[in-house]
């Protein structure tokens, strides 16, 4: 029976719980947060809703397909990616957040940027949460701007900026640097009044495909921080390394991985690929409930 430990340490054998401005995310089973890039560089799926028909059809599937959170994006930042004005930037993803947040108002949604007059306008417009590659280092007024909303910041960790982050990243002892980091970033938060935060390693983000392995490998590590874990692995180059593909055909590695994470204890899921990794979660919570019968059984 030693594999009670690891299922112990699931998303599945605990509650946690954020506010999102009086609304309740609860997070009792890994949560689907769908991928929806308003950008045309993205490194998959960019260019791919040309239309507010497009894109609004999208984001309906994937809540259909199981989609609890939809993290909007309006700024590429594959690597070698050079970004783009802040008001480029608020002209992507405004009307867009507008639109989805009328069209359906019952999804949580995430705006990915790392702008705090960006972050506070989202927030105006009805974001539930702030996804900052940054985790506030691009902008020091993100951390401030975010306190009196009462909304999730999930903050990254990432080595250089998108524009330089895979060029040779190096690491004395990764997992004890991103882990160092995150306790940096959760107390500077804590400072500021905000306790709803969740992290995420930043696969891809400058490290390399070892770095990234070891930090699947160790999640646990994250986990110990008491905060929710997300994990974007989806089509990424640490995949398309190893079996030779490219973001295009990564779909079952992308699954394979997203259901490692699921049995580390992954949190949230950050995909393009909303039924797949639904169904991976469901296995995956059978799975555990079957390792766990024989001790329930022997508790009663």
């Amino acid at each position: 029976m030693e594999n009670r430990t690891d299922c112990k340490s699931t998303a599945f054998s605990s509650t946690l719980r954020m506010n999102c401005r009086g609304r309740e995310l609860k997070i009792d089973h890994p949560l689907i947060m769908g991928i929806m890039n308003l950008t045309p560089d993205s490194f998959y799926d960019g260019g791919f809703y040309p239309s507010q028909e497009d894109m609004l059809r999208h984001v309906g599937q994937m809540i259909r397909d199981g989609a609890e959170i939809v993290d909007l994006g309006a700024v590429s930042t594959r690597p070698g990616s050079v970004g783009v004005s802040p008001q480029e930037e608020e002209d992507r993803l405004l009307p867009a957040l507008d639109m989805i947040r009328k069209q359906f108002p019952e999804i949580f949604l995430s705006v990915d940027t790392y702008r705090s007059e960006i972050a506070r306008k989202a927030i105006d417009l009805g974001a539930d949460m702030i996804n900052d590659i940054s985790a506030g280092r691009f902008d020091p007024a993100m951390i401030p701007v975010l306190k009196g909303y009462g909304i999730p910041y999930i903050m990254m960790h990432m080595q250089g900026q998108p524009a330089n982050m895979q060029h040779d990243p190096f690491y004395e002892d990764v997992l004890g640097e991103v882990r160092h980091f995150f306790e940096g970033r959760i107390a500077e938060a804590a400072r500021e009044g905000i306790q709803d935060l969740i992290i995420d390693p930043g696969f891809g983000f400058g490290k390399t495909v070892e770095h990234n392995y070891l930090l699947l490998a160790h999640l646990e590590q994250f986990l110990a921080l008491g905060r929710p874990v997300m994990v974007g692995l989806s089509r990424k180059s640490m995949i398309n390394r190893i079996l030779g593909t490219n973001p295009t055909h990564a779909l079952n590695g992308t699954t394979v991985l997203n259901t490692i994470a699921i049995l580390k204890g992954a949190h949230i899921l950050r995909v393009h690929d909303v039924r797949e990794a639904a169904e991976a979660m469901k296995l995956c919570r059978e799975y555990v409930t079957a390792i766990e019968a024989p001790y329930r059984a022997n508790d009663n």
